[in-house]
């Protein structure tokens, strides 16, 4: 019994490990409120978090995160996203890091 419970615990695990990923910084992004303007995979107000990371290269996460934070204009038409004071360095890195994975 130990051993069928223990391989359904390495199983689950594995399952979380290999699952967690796309959703891990989905709830961080939801509790930022930055899915009232963007979602994974189809434009909403902003651009989908997949044409962001089609459009920026892997190691853009730092300056995506300052994107995240200070807001911008006219790199994906004319309606500007809104700085993001509710969110600090390391959580902007973490999205950054995030929505660039989602290639």
């Amino acid at each position: 019994m130990k051993r069928v419970m223990f391989a359904l615990a390495a199983v689950s695990a594995l399952t979380t490990m290999t699952a967690t990923p796309a959703f891990a910084d989905q709830a961080l992004a939801t509790a930022k409120n930055c899915m009232a303007c963007h979602t994974v995979d189809k434009k909403l107000v902003g651009p989908s978090y997949k044409e962001v990371a089609a459009k920026y290269k892997p190691d853009a996460a730092k300056a995506l995160a300052v994107k995240i934070q200070k807001g911008g204009s006219g790199v994906w038409g004319p309606v500007p996203m809104p700085a993001n004071a509710q969110v600090n360095d390391a959580e902007a890195l973490k999205l950054a890091t995030w929505v660039l994975s989602l290639k």
